[in-house]
């Protein structure tokens, strides 16, 4: 799951999606300070396929030119495919979380930072290796104790430097612990891990840190409120909502803003990048999550959201990457086109 175009997913909708190794972000970087940063209308037609940053003012991040997305739709330009190549251009020309892999964290994320300050945009990362990670289930994993954490935090902050990036730590470890998936002789040292990881990122000075804090429909704001203050809230830039998750913008904003109230009202970002649709309500609830059919691409990403409490409308999971081997799909975090097509044209 952890090669270089592999990634990781998680349980209840979490799918995190494939990563793109900091190599492939140095190439995206001198792919666009060699000005192919255009609408992929120009340009070398044999070399790796390009997009434009989207308006700063509106969305300050970095857009990868050498993404999944991208490249499916090269290959469909190249196959003459052009109505399946714009569905998925509705992919490819919106930034997208970059998921941290395991063993190469700070070459990784220099890779990916040094990109996006090369356009003069910021990274978004998301970290997802905490010990004991998805309760062995979909995506387990992690690192292999609280030692071994530290020592990949550390070398991603190192990574990070004095370029701006934000982070969303760790999808999933804190609900978790409220959940009771985690078995609780893990939930000190877990509690630990995730205070002590905002600690050591909030020492860089450009790095903006988001707690995730789950979806609308998992836990109520009246569990999360103490865990989350356990696991250093009041140091985080605030809280990270319905990742890899179909919970509407509406019902999202208005259950971050009940949880913010408890925790000196922090601010939150909300993962639009499926939620169109809204969640899957047929077949087995069990696992409405993973795979829906008929889900639709979200609001675009932005950082204008017409809410002082919303920070950003992002897409943290990458749509088009699976959510697991159910409903036909392949290995969670494998790239699905047909799905990515599904989303994009069922999209307004």
């Amino acid at each position: 799951m952890y090669g270089s175009y592999t990634g990781r997913s998680r349980t209840r909708g979490r799918a995190a999606g494939l990563r793109t190794t900091g190599t492939a972000a140095a190439l995206g970087a001198a792919l666009l300070l060699a000005g192919c940063s255009g609408d992929g209308d120009g340009g070398d037609k044999d070399s790796a396929p390009t997009v434009e940053q989207q308006p700063k003012d509106k969305d300050p991040y970095w857009v990868n030119p050498d993404g999944n997305a991208a490249r499916q739709v090269a290959a469909y330009s190249e196959d003459g495919d052009e109505k399946n190549a714009e569905l998925i251009r509705k992919i490819a020309r919106q930034p997208v979380g970059e998921w941290i892999g395991p063993d190469t964290p700070e070459a990784e994320v220099k890779g990916v930072t040094e990109a996006a300050a090369a356009v003069d945009r910021d990274a978004l990362l998301v970290l997802y290796n905490i010990p004991h990670r998805d309760c062995g289930q979909f995506s387990k994993g992690g690192a292999s104790d609280g030692n071994a954490y530290r020592a990949w935090l550390d070398s991603v902050a190192k990574g990070i430097g004095d370029r701006s990036a934000t982070v969303i730590l760790e999808p999933d470890a804190l609900l978790h612990l409220v959940d009771g998936c985690t078995p609780q002789e893990f939930h000190e040292e877990r509690y630990d891990l995730l205070k002590g990881a905002i600690q050591r990122l909030k020492q860089q000075p450009a790095t903006k840190v988001y707690l995730d804090a789950g979806n609308a429909g998992w836990q109520s704001p009246d569990a999360l409120y103490q865990p989350l203050q356990r696991a250093g809230i009041a140091e985080a830039d605030g809280f990270s909502l319905n990742v890899s998750n179909f919970q509407t913008t509406a019902v999202s904003t208005e259950f971050g803003k009940k949880l913010s109230e408890k925790i000196g009202n922090k601010p939150f970002v909300i993962d639009t990048s499926r939620n169109g649709n809204g969640p899957y309500t047929g077949g087995d609830p069990a696992e409405s999550w993973c795979n829906p059919p008929g889900r639709a691409l979200g609001e675009a990403p932005t950082t204008q959201t017409g809410d002082e409490r919303v920070d950003a409308y992002l897409w943290i999971k990458r749509p088009g990457e699976s959510d697991g081997d159910c409903k036909g799909g392949p290995k969670a975090g494998a790239w699905w086109p047909e799905y990515a097509l599904g989303l994009a044209g069922a999209t307004k």
